[in-house]
């Protein structure tokens, strides 16, 4: 990677690792995008309004800059896939095709994020494996699985260098959550700070997958960066860190707010999608094909959201 397009920039995947891409890289080398202008993000680097089911447009910011690769980042995320399936469809995957049709014609690099959410119910719950069944409920679940089989046939149909990570839910202090079904995890920090107390929309016991965003961050740049030749897998690649539920975070904070309280009031949408989910994956596949390795536990995690929230909220 030399020359980097980012989409859904402004999402909150994407608000970090532009930052990220640009201190490694240099601010001239990663071009942002987003569905809408943004005079904050222009000022900061380069910056292109891109709709990305749009593929003429996306083709045509890619040549201006002759970016040499591809991070595609521009999604409806879980619970709000599942109030709007079809505007879902058309932007998860018809973005996606485009973004991939893009890269064959120019010859890109190109990543793109799938999700715990590929899995269903009748997928292995422990441990989950990275090769397995993926029969997910979820229309951002069929989004997810879709994608994986897209890239894998456009690399084996095209020979497009594609690459992905299936992701957990992701805990951030700098985005605000952006209707995730593990979103409880980044609000019971803010609420915590500023209430001393949350009501989880996710019932007690539910375990899910979660990771830091500093580490999603490391594992996108390791894996574009890793040596080609050894990635067997090379889309969707199972990565975890945590594997928790709503008690485990209220611990966590307790350590430093003695007197938060977690209560419970269930969202039957969000947790039916949390419910298909597995408890815990298996990231064995991606420490052996390019030394996948997450830095955080639960523990120092809480101790920075908290930290950090706390200075945000000032």
């Amino acid at each position: 990677m030399k020359k980097i397009l980012v989409t859904g920039a402004r999402g909150q995947i994407g608000s970090e690792l532009v930052t990220k891409l640009r201190s490694i890289y240099g601010v001239a080398n990663v071009v942002s995008t987003d569905i809408r202008y943004s005079e904050e993000e222009s000022e900061k680097g380069p910056f292109e309004v891109v709709d990305v089911t749009d593929e003429k447009r996306i083709y045509e910011v890619a040549k201006d800059y002759q970016v040499d690769t591809i991070m595609h980042l521009a999604a409806l995320l879980s619970a709000t896939a599942e109030k709007m399936p079809k505007v879902a469809w058309d932007i998860n995957m018809g973005g996606l095709v485009n973004a991939l049709e893009v890269s064959r014609e120019l010859n890109l690099q190109f990543f793109t994020p799938s999700s715990i959410g590929a899995f269903g119910p009748t997928t292995p719950k422990d441990s989950t494996p990275q090769d397995t069944l993926q029969r997910p409920t979820t229309m951002y679940g069929v989004n997810k699985v879709a994608g994986e089989l897209l890239c894998d046939y456009y690399f084996e149909r095209y020979g497009v260098d594609t690459r992905g990570v299936r992701f957990p839910g992701l805990i951030s202090y700098v985005a605000p959550p952006g209707g995730g079904t593990t979103d409880y995890a980044v609000e019971i920090y803010y609420e915590a700070i500023k209430q001393k107390a949350y009501t989880s929309y996710i019932a007690e016991g539910t375990y899910m997958d979660m990771m830091f965003m500093p580490d999603a961050l490391d594992a996108i740049v390791q894996l574009m960066e890793a040596d080609p030749t050894k990635l067997v897998h090379r889309n969707a690649f199972n990565i975890s860190a945590i594997s928790a539920e709503p008690m485990d975070f209220a611990k966590a904070i307790q350590k430093h707010i003695p007197e938060f309280q977690l209560t419970f009031d269930v969202d039957p949408v969000r947790q039916k999608i949390a419910d298909s989910w597995p408890n815990s994956i298996d990231s064995s596949a991606a420490e052996a094909e390019w030394g996948f390795k997450a830095k955080y536990d639960i523990d120092n995690m809480t101790k920075e959201m908290l930290e950090k929230v706390e200075e945000k909220l000032k």
